[in-house]
């Protein structure tokens, strides 16, 4: 099929799935579209909530689209404000991890597909 088309609200919901849907959504797209070089991600923090974990990726660069709300985004020690249509670019190798202002966080995040990639960070958030 040479196009795909799926509400992102009718994906699973990974983080329900895991047990942190307190937390967040987590909605991972790529088999549901039938992506074979692509990575999205759907996450919607809870108000004042942060990501369970952080992660990481060996080679894949990410892009992280704040669609509304606000909060802050850890990358390895620094810490930095984001709000609605903020854009934020991360290179392979920078631990990530995103918390919610007082309105919640929904963001899209986009990358290149590589299989296991991905390591997970926890016990990132040290304050």
């Amino acid at each position: 099929m040479s196009y795909s088309i799926k509400n992102l609200t009718e994906v699973e919901d990974s983080a329900a799935k895991h047990g942190y849907s307190e937390l967040q959504e987590a909605r991972f797209p790529r088999e549901d579209l039938s992506a074979e070089r692509t990575g999205l991600a759907y996450i919607v923090l809870r108000p004042g909530k942060r990501q369970p974990f952080a992660h990481r990726h060996n080679e894949a660069e990410e892009i992280y689209v704040v669609l509304s709300g606000g909060g802050r985004l850890k990358l390895d020690d620094e810490i930095v404000d984001i709000g609605p249509m903020d854009a934020i670019r991360m290179a392979p190798k920078v631990t990530r991890a995103l918390e919610a202002g007082d309105e919640g966080l929904e963001i899209l995040a986009f990358g290149p597909r590589h299989g296991g990639d991905g390591e997970i960070v926890k016990d990132f958030w040290t304050d």
